[in-house]
């Protein structure tokens, strides 16, 4: 490993001059991460199905069924004691004592300039691992796509990669992730575009591509080429039939908000008791294995069950039934600090949705209605859409997935007005709503989460001699916020403001900061971002 952090960084010396980052040691190194995030993947997957294995005797992703057959104590006692271990390796063993997702790789890429820890990444994959392995409701693509990342960033980092290209990398990463994961290459070039890095620069596009290629391949060669969903040849029967698939988006959104705001209000609830945190997925365990007894359904990632719903397989009743369970399910699961993601709970949803809605229509419109499958198949891409806040991407790994490409029209329409309709009614996807619960503001762009980043150690002039504080003297310290530097500057019309740090007990005056100097920062960042994103 050594001499090939050797050979890269020789290699970056001679090429380090090339403009757009479209030097061959980058793609170079896009193509390292592709084969060896894919290969992380692939371990994780296997990792979830050996705990699985253990927790239930089957590693299969056909878990319900397996589970149905299972004693009444079983399916309690599995989540129930799985839960217990996984807190206590979040109370004793993670930082944050939480895992990882996909929030946090937007938030490296924009706070930390793509640096990223992979051993705390590692340990959150493996607790990701054990809680789905153990029947937790969630899904596996935020932590792949954390592992992913943190792979990328540690290459970057021991290349020495300036904050620009480690960020293009990051992306490399969590692309090679997607791919790996769904088999949907594309898809993870889009998601890593359009959610991680927010910009399709071209200095980004090749790297991304490579890496998301690279990983299909080696994912292709382990698991197969088959789409992680075989669905009958779906077919629109009419054009008369877009207004149903219109009203499925909407339908989409009603229950992408419902999902999210259960979310919300779980976590909020949970949050607000005050016990230690190896109790809350202990918790969490036994309400999921009790409901599990009536609803094995929800265990796991649930791919079963949406391949079942695809297929036309479940009743009605069940399909209305199962969007209320799935969204409790998750939200104890995310509340109880288990592992996990929002992708597969998303796909879940929508398949249930779209099943649903598509018995409705059937039954009034007989003579025009589709099979109920293709609008299962629309849902799926309309719910995961509005929650995650990436249509486009959320499209093609639809597609991706299930290899139905006849289906574009309709699922365009439904994706695009339940995306509308969730950023109308709830303003953020949930991924940003993470963000938020950090006091983090970055949705808006560059110009909220600029002033956040840069801080004022890094622009303040700088006093040799320490001396100590006038009295009245409003003041800020080094490790403040340029945003909190600007605002204060403006709330009190002031030209200068003082910093200072505490030094023997005694406050002391370090620095100094003007108001001309923090705008002109401002604006060098407004403008460098600029020129990042549309290179």
């Amino acid at each position: 490993m050594a001499d090939l952090m050797s050979f890269l960084s020789q290699m970056e010396r001679v090429y380090g001059k090339a403009s757009w980052d479209r030097r061959p040691v980058v793609w170079l190194v896009a193509l390292g991460i592709g084969f060896a995030v894919s290969i992380g993947a692939i371990i994780f997957r296997l990792s979830i199905g050996a705990f699985q294995w253990f927790a239930y005797g089957t590693s299969s992703e056909s878990l319900y069924s397996f589970a149905s057959q299972l004693p009444w104590y079983h399916l309690i006692l599995a989540p129930t004691l799985g839960g217990i271990v996984v807190g206590f390796l979040l109370q004793y063993l993670m930082p944050g004592q939480r895992a990882r997702g996909i929030a946090d790789v937007i938030d490296a890429r924009i706070l930390a300039d793509g640096k990223m820890n992979v051993r705390e990444s590692i340990g959150s994959a493996g607790i990701t691992a054990m809680s789905l392995g153990v029947g937790a409701s969630s899904g596996r693509e935020g932590p792949a796509a954390h592992l992913g990342a943190a792979i990328a960033s540690y290459v970057a980092q021991k290349i020495g990669y300036g904050p620009v290209t480690a960020r293009t990398l990051l992306g490399c990463g969590v692309a090679a992730a997607i791919s790996a994961s769904f088999n949907a290459p594309i898809a993870g070039i889009l998601f890593a575009l359009e959610v991680i890095l927010g910009h399709y620069a071209l200095r980004a596009f090749g790297p991304i591509v490579i890496s998301s290629i690279a990983a299909a391949v080696i994912s292709r060669i382990y698991f197969g080429e088959f789409p992680a969903f075989i669905v009958p040849d779906f077919e629109l029967r009419t054009y008369w039939e877009l207004p149903a698939f219109a009203l499925l988006g909407v339908a989409s959104a009603v229950v992408a908000t419902i999902f999210m705001r259960s979310i919300i209000v779980s976590d909020g609830f949970v949050a607000s008791i005050k016990t230690p945190v190896w109790t809350k997925p202990a918790v969490a365990g036994l309400m999921l294995g009790i409901i599990s007894i009536w609803f094995p359904h929800i265990l796991g990632v649930g791919y079963e069950a949406i391949d079942a719903t695809l297929n036309e397989k479940l009743p009605f009743l069940l399909l209305v039934t199962l969007i209320g369970v799935k969204i409790a399910a998750t939200s104890i699961t995310i509340a109880g600090r288990f592992g996990g993601g929002f992708f597969s709970p998303s796909l879940y949803l929508g398949a249930m949705t779209g099943g649903a809605f598509g018995m409705v229509a059937a039954a009034i419109f007989p003579e025009l209605s589709t099979s109920h499958g293709l609008y299962a198949l629309v849902g799926m891409g309309a719910v995961s859409a509005a929650v995650l806040g990436a249509p486009i991407s959320t499209t093609l790994i639809v597609f991706e997935l299930t290899g139905e490409w006849e289906v574009s029209l309709v699922l365009l329409i439904a994706v695009s007005i339940a995306t509308v309709l969730t950023q109308t009614w709830f303003g953020r996807s949930i991924f940003h709503w993470q963000l938020e619960q950090r006091g983090l503001e970055f949705e808006e762009g560059a110009h909220t989460y600029l002033p956040q980043k840069l801080k004022v150690s890094d622009i303040m002039t700088s006093h040799t001699v320490d001396v100590p504080v006038p009295e009245g003297t409003k003041t800020l310290s080094p490790s403040d916020s340029l945003g909190a530097a600007i605002n204060m500057m403006e709330e009190y019309d002031l030209n200068e403001l003082t910093v200072t740090t505490t030094i023997d007990d005694e406050k002391v005056i370090v620095g100094s900061l003007t108001y001309v100097v923090a705008l002109k920062r401002f604006n060098e960042a407004l403008i460098e971002n600029q020129r990042e994103e549309h290179r």
